[in-house]
């Protein structure tokens, strides 16, 4: 399969990259490195990257931006870079890929488990994490030509802990390669609509 992996550089990426390289073709992509660089919150970049990429089997994204922090710190700007970049930057990517995805195509979406576990400091990630898990659902069941789309949701990376270990006490971390296989299942596998729990 061709897959375009976004945010390949990224922690989650590399470990999704190693994953699937073996078996199959992977255009790198990132917002400053790889082989093609997008800014998943422009939907004029979004098309570009497309354009350049040409028809493609499966769409991995283990990118995108959040703010974190306290509620009474966060104001509709605070918001806006998560809605932006995180949520719609991920929808695009369905909304436009889907011009040039191959019959059969998959999209596989990251959200996190702020969704359903959330912590302080993470209102903003725990409502874009909900919305696009709701989105991959309802996605699912229009989506033509055998198209499927999922997210996966993984728990705090343990290659994380180093940074986000006091939001996350009483969390048990997870490793990236653990978290690479439910992008396999995604990638490789025939269901759609699913949230992929890790950890």
């Amino acid at each position: 399969m061709k897959i375009l992996l976004i945010g390949a550089g990224g922690t989650i990426g590399s470990a999704v990259d190693k994953e699937l390289s073996e078996r199959h073709e992977i255009i790198r992509i990132g917002r400053n490195s790889g082989d093609l660089q997008v800014d998943i919150s422009d939907s004029a970049s979004i098309r570009q990257l497309f354009e350049k990429t040409g028809k493609f089997d499966a769409l991995v994204c283990a990118a995108g931006n959040v703010t974190f922090a306290p509620l009474d710190e966060m104001t509709e700007d605070s918001f806006a870079l998560g809605l932006k970049d995180k949520l719609m930057g991920q929808v695009n990517l369905l909304l436009i890929g889907r011009e040039f995805a191959n019959d059969g195509a998959s999209f596989t979406f990251t959200t996190g488990v702020l969704s359903h576990d959330p912590i302080r400091s993470g209102a903003s990630a725990a409502l874009v994490n909900g919305a696009i898990d709701s989105f991959v659902r309802a996605a699912a069941i229009e989506l033509p030509r055998g198209l499927r789309v999922n997210s996966v949701s993984p728990n705090v990376l343990q290659e994380a802990m180093g940074k986000y270990a006091p939001y996350f006490r009483g969390y048990k971390p997870v490793p990236a390669a653990d978290v690479a296989l439910a992008y396999a299942k995604s990638v490789e596998g025939l269901q759609t609509g699913q949230t992929f729990h890790v950890g």
